[in-house]
C-alpha cells in the first residue's frame, strides 16, 4: 500500500487529505484560526457544580462553557491543584513537580462537590471539541502528546500500549523509561516506541517535559480564563500519529507550512524527511492528485460503489444512519439472491469503513445492510467489518447484525463530523433560478477584465474558472483567452479549477489571495 498526504493552504483554511493507493480515505479541514482544538490545555474557572451528573461547567473563554465530569479529574486531581494554588500564590520555591509529594488518588466513587467550589481555578485539558451546540468535553488529567510518548504530569505510573504484543519489547520499554523519566511525571509508551532507542525516547520526553516547565510558571501571571497551552496543528498532529514508512510523498502547495513540515519530519523521522515536497504547479493542488473529484463524489448523502449499489448516509444530533441499497445492477451476473445481497454487504462494509474514516463519523453509527437469510453469512459480515475497520485509529466498537439486519457501530468523536456540501448554487443567480444567457458568461469575464486593467490599473492576477469554460476559450489557434491577453494583460493567467461551479469564477492576485473585482474598490 502507498501513503501519500496532500496538504492545501488557503488565506483561510487548512485541508489535509491522506490517501492510500491513490484513493482519498481521511480528510481533515480546519480554519487557521481554529481555537478549542482536542489537546489544548486551559486556565479556568469552575462556573457551576451539577451534584446530579456529579460534573462541573468550567468556563474556558468559549462561548458555552466546558463540560468536566468527576470521572475526568485523574486519579491524581488533588496534588494537580495544591500545585497550582502554590503557583498562583507566588511560592516560586515548589514549582518543581519532580519535589512534590503526591497526594493519595482521588476516590473512584467521590463527589464533584466535596472536590470543587464554584470560582475555583483549575487546568483543564480539551478532550472533546465543541459539536452543535455542545461546549467543549474536558479532562483535568493532563496529558502532553509526542510520537512514541506521552507525558502525564503529576503521576508516576509507566504504562505501555496493548498492542506492542511482545512481552520482551514490553518489559524493555517499562525497564527503561523508569530508568530514564523524571520524579512525578507518569509516561504512556506509544506503540510507534516498539524497537527505539533509549536515546530517542529520552530526547522526546526531556522534550515533553520542557513543554510543561515552559508553561508552568507563565501561571502566576494569568487570569483565567487563558490559554495555557496550545497542542501543535492538525497537520503536525496527523504527522505524529500515521507517518510510517508507506507514505512515499507529502506535497503541500504553501512555504512556510512546507518549511515547518519539513522541520518536523526531519526531526522525528530523519531517513523520510525527502518525501516533502513543495508543490508549485499552477493548477489547484487537489486537482492535480484528483482530490477535488473525490471530496465531491465521496462526501455527498449518496456514496456508490461496486456492484452498482450505493449507501445512503443521514446525520442527527443523536446518530448516523447508513442504508444499504443494492441498486439495479447487483445481480447482473445472475447469482443466487443470497450470494448477490453478501457480495453487496461485502462491498458496502468496505466502503462504510473508508467513510467513517474519511468524514470522521462518531458516536453511534446504526447500518441497514440488505437483509440475509444464511447466519454463517451475517457472521462472515461481522468479521470483515471488524478486519477493515482494524485500520481505524479511532476508537470503535462493532456489534453483531440484529434480528433485523441492523449493525451497531460506536466510534470515537473528538470532533465535529465532517459534513460537507457537495451540491453547487448556481452562482450567477443565487438560486433564484433566473439568470443571463450562459452564452454571455465569456462577455461579463471580459467585463470583469476590461474593470482591472483600465480601471483599476491592475496588471497581474489570475483567473480561476471550471475547466470547461477554460476549454472553451482556449480552444482554436486564435483563441479566445490569445485575444484577452492581447488586450488586457500578457500577464493574464487563467487557471481550470473543478471545485468551481460550471459559471463561477475567481480572481487572485499575484501572492494568491482572492479580491472581487468592483470599479470601487482599489486593488492593490
Amino acid at each position: 500500500m502507498v501513503s501519500e498526504i496532500i496538504v492545501n493552504v488557503t488565506s483561510k483554511e487548512v485541508s489535509i487529505a491522506v490517501t492510500e493507493d491513490k484513493v482519498l480515505v481521511e480528510f481533515q479541514r480546519e480554519t487557521r484560526n481554529e481555537s478549542y482544538a482536542v489537546g489544548d490545555i486551559y486556565f479556568g474557572k469552575v462556573k457551576k457544580i451539577l451534584p446530579g451528573l456529579n460534573a462541573a461547567f468550567i468556563d474556558v473563554g468559549y462561548k458555552k462553557e466546558g463540560f468536566l465530569h468527576y470521572q475526568d479529574l485523574g486519579s491524581n486531581f488533588n496534588t494537580q491543584q495544591k500545585f497550582l494554588k502554590k503557583i498562583l500564590s507566588g511560592d516560586k520555591k515548589n514549582t518543581i513537580v519532580s519535589k512534590v509529594s503526591l497526594l493519595p488518588e482521588m476516590q473512584k466513587d467521590g463527589k464533584i462537590a466535596e472536590t470543587l467550589a464554584a470560582g475555583e481555578e483549575v487546568l483543564v485539558q480539551i478532550a472533546k471539541e465543541p459539536i452543535s451546540t455542545k461546549g467543549p468535553r474536558l479532562t483535568a488529567e493532563l496529558s502532553f502528546a509526542g510520537r512514541y510518548l506521552v507525558l502525564i504530569p503529576f503521576s508516576d505510573k509507566v504504562s505501555v500500549s496493548t498492542k506492542i504484543k511482545s512481552n520482551e519489547e514490553r518489559a524493555r520499554l517499562r525497564q527503561l523509561i523508569q530508568s530514564v523519566k523524571t520524579r512525578n511525571f507518569g509516561v504512556i509508551v506509544r506503540t510507534s516506541a516498539e524497537g527505539k532507542r533509549v536515546a530517542e525516547l529520552d530526547h522526546e520526553l526531556k522534550t515533553l517535559q520542557k513543554r510543561f516547565d515552559d508553561n508552568i510558571l507563565k501561571l502566576h501571571k494569568s487570569k483565567a480564563p487563558s490559554l495555557f497551552y496550545e497542542e501543535t496543528s492538525r497537520m503536525v498532529a496527523l504527522l505524529r500519529d500515521v507517518l510510517n514508512p508507506t507514505f512515499v510523498h507529502i506535497y503541500i502547495n504553501n512555504a512556510d507550512v512546507y518549511r515547518n513540515v519539513l522541520d518536523y519530519v526531519s526531526l522525528i523521522s530523519p531517513e523520510q524527511k525527502d518525501i516533502v515536497k513543495h508543490y508549485t504547479d499552477e493548477l489547484p493542488i487537489f486537482d492535480h492528485f484528483a482530490i477535488t473529484k473525490q471530496i465531491k463524489s465521496s462526501l455527498a448523502r449518496t456514496v456508490t460503489f461496486k456492484y452498482g449499489a450505493y449507501l445512503i448516509i443521514e446525520h442527527t444530533e443523536a446518530m448516523h444512519v447508513v442504508d444499504v441499497n443494492s441498486g439495479n445492477r447487483s445481480n447482473k451476473n445472475g447469482n443466487e439472491p443470497e450470494e448477490a445481497s453478501f457480495n453487496v454487504n461485502i462491498a458496502a462494509a468496505d466502503e462504510l469503513a473508508r467513510q467513517l474514516r474519511l468524514r470522521d463519523m462518531g458516536g453511534i453509527i446504526v447500518v441497514d445492510f440488505i437483509d440475509m437469510t444464511d447466519a454463517a453469512n451475517r457472521q462472515k459480515l461481522f468479521e470483515h467489518m471488524n478486519m477493515v475497520m482494524s485500520h481505524d485509529r479511532a476508537r470503535h466498537n462493532i456489534l453483531p447484525l440484529s434480528k433485523f439486519g441492523l449493525m451497531q457501530i460506536t466510534r470515537q468523536r473528538v470532533r465535529p463530523v465532517l459534513d460537507i456540501d457537495t451540491s453547487e448554487t448556481c452562482p450567477t443567480c443565487s438560486g433564484s433560478g433566473h439568470a443571463r444567457p450562459s452564452i454571455l458568461f465569456t462577455d461579463t469575464l471580459e467585463e470583469k477584465l476590461d474593470t482591472l486593467t483600465n480601471k483599476l490599473h491592475v496588471k497581474n492576477f489570475i483567473l480561476h474558472i471550471h475547466p470547461y469554460v477554460y476549454a472553451y476559450i482556449t480552444k482554436g489557434f486564435i483563441s479566445m483567452l490569445k485575444h484577452w491577453k492581447w488586450k488586457y494583460s500578457r500577464n493574464l493567467k487563467v487557471i481550470p479549477n473543478q471545485s468551481l461551479g460550471f459559471l463561477e469564477y475567481k480572481f487572485y492576485d499575484a501572492d494568491n489571495n482572492e479580491f472581487e473585482v468592483n470599479e470601487k474598490v482599489e486593488i492593490k
